[in-house]
């Protein structure tokens, strides 16, 4: 087995967002399938959709309505076959988030189950009693804000819901329900589907006892829109069940050729490491899985080592997956602003460092490009939280908003139409015919390659030098090659000595004359050399 996924790289394509073919003002698979060449030519090896399946919308598509179905506002079943060989008659590979732990309250599988407590699909859903005083059956919170319960007069019961109301939580403890996931999952791989990115994994089960969580032991950073953080969530996610749920998976994606399985750990911090690590371990769970470790503010030397340290020891035979950026928060470069020199330094330092882990990788659409956060005004939000709780969340918004092809076409080449979300100067600015010869396209395609043909980061072992901050550096090593990695996480210049003969093979911002490295302020080099280097910061 070829386990293609083990040094991929894997572009995540936002539907809505991505190439408008109809000029209704959303994105389309033929739209998709239309610009399959840019995905192709940029060196990734696998696109990930998000959710395209039949759903009202309220959360943009992870409000399942129907899972095997496609959204009409994407297309249908027929322009997903065609979109699968496209890519394949390219060389790329294909996986679609699954959203498993909720379905919208249009599934039919809910409005069944939401009438009466005693039809076929009664037990489908996560029901439970008031307490006696009428309140919620524990103190979980939803995501998007107040209890994770809504009561449902019909049954005269509450259901859970981990995210909007709208989006009910099935029961997995009812063995019914994984069936008939399971039977949803495999009617993809029938069509040639090549993978799965689970979404919010370690939510499947919750606490059959219904126990309320205890507060957090660390006084939180409490946002508006999310109240997890007050509690330390036990009952309501990360259940000792998954992993069975898991293994079932994994048992029907071994039926077929070369699958990958890659799950979002829906968790922050350190815990987040542990649960991809026991998520991935052996060979009968998750391929891979990622979290939002590496896709919040943190940015220092020490963030990034202890990351990927703590894959290591807590799975040593687990694979890990490094992303900067995704759907659900703020672009790269504009996240980390404040230790930029300038948008186009920092656009080539994430590349250069995310290029550089060991695992597989995955880039945003638009991360290519460079590109910014984009500033909406109230009127232009369609995201459920920011919508809620505006001024004090700007929401997800920003960096959904479509992909920029020409800068001067109407909406940068996105549709014909009033695109869903507005385009705006600053982001069209960037658009792909706007790139320079040595542009930031033009580098990512360059350090994709270079990764792709360096033994030692396509699959080369990793080993950490102990540097002062702001400085990251470690050694890659296959049997064929050693590389040095080293990157200034500053604005600052920094210089190095070095014992031993290196050249840069890649890198930006970065000299070497003699035994003297110099990175500029965030600058990064990959270092060849034999065995036996020694670099230390001056």
């Amino acid at each position: 087995m070829q386990e293609w996924w083990r040094s991929a790289v894997v572009y995540q394509v936002y539907p809505r967002s991505f190439q408008d073919d109809n000029g209704d003002g959303v994105g389309d698979l033929k739209g998709i399938t239309r610009r399959l060449d840019h995905i192709a030519e940029l060196g990734a090896d696998c696109i990930w959709l998000s959710p395209i399946f039949a759903s009202p919308q309220a959360d943009m598509g992870y409000d399942v309505s129907d899972y095997i179905s496609v959204d009409p506002l994407f297309g249908d079943l027929d322009d997903f076959d065609e979109l699968i060989q496209s890519a394949h008659d390219r060389g790329l590979k294909v996986i679609v988030d699954q959203v498993l732990s909720h379905t919208s309250e249009q599934h039919d599988w809910f409005k069944q189950s939401r009438v009466s407590r005693d039809n076929d699909k009664a037990d489908w859903y996560v029901w439970a009693d008031p307490l006696p005083d009428g309140s919620p059956p524990t103190n979980w919170h939803s995501h998007f804000g107040g209890p994770a319960w809504e009561f449902e007069p019909q049954r005269g019961q509450y259901f859970l819901h981990n995210f909007l109301a709208s989006q009910p939580d099935l029961n997995f403890h009812n063995p019914d329900v994984v069936d008939a996931i399971l039977e949803t999952c495999k009617f993809w791989l029938d069509r040639g589907l090549d993978g799965f990115r689970l979404d919010t994994v370690n939510y499947y089960f919750h606490d059959q006892k219904l126990r309320s969580n205890p507060p957090a032991q660390a006084k939180p950073q409490v946002m508006a829109t999310d109240l997890y953080g007050m509690q330390n969530n036990i009952y309501n996610k990360t259940r000792p069940e998954n992993i069975g749920f898991l293994e079932r998976l994994r048992a029907l994606t071994d039926q077929y050729s070369d699958i990958m399985m890659v799950g979002e750990v829906g968790e922050m911090g350190h815990r987040s490491i542990e649960i991809m690590g026991e998520y991935t371990a052996g060979t009968k769970r998750l391929h891979m899985a990622y979290s939002f470790a590496m896709l919040g503010p943190d940015f220092n030397a020490e963030h990034f080592q202890n990351c990927i340290q703590g894959f290591q020891r807590g799975a040593p035979d687990g694979h890990p997956y490094w992303s900067f950026s995704n759907h659900d928060v703020p672009r790269q470069v504009t996240r980390w602003s404040e230790y930029a020199v300038s948008e186009d330094a920092m656009a080539r330092f994430a590349c250069g460092m995310l290029m550089s882990f060991e695992g597989t990788i995955g880039i945003y659409q638009g991360e290519e490009l460079g590109q910014t956060e984009t500033e909406l005004e109230f009127a232009e939000l369609t995201d459920p939280p920011a919508i809620r709780y505006w001024p004090a969340v700007k929401g997800r918004d920003g960096c959904r908003t479509p992909m920029v092809w020409e800068k001067d076409a109407p909406n940068a080449g996105f549709s014909t139409g009033k695109p869903w979300l507005p385009v705006k100067a600053a982001q069209a600015a960037k658009a792909v015919d706007q790139q320079r010869p040595h542009g930031i396209l033009a580098f990512y395609k360059e350090t994709i390659a270079f990764r792709k043909a360096s033994a030692a980061l396509s699959h080369g072992t990793t080993a950490f030098i102990k540097m002062p901050e702001p400085i990251l550096a470690f050694t890659r090593t296959a049997a064929t090659e050693t590389l040095t990695c080293v990157f200034n996480l500053s604005p600052d210049t920094h210089t190095f000595s070095l014992k031993g003969e290196a050249q840069i093979a890649h890198g930006a911002a970065a000299g070497l004359d003699g035994a003297k490295l110099t990175l500029d302020g965030n600058g990064f080099a990959y270092l060849s050399h034999k065995s036996g280097l020694k670099i230390s910061a001056d």
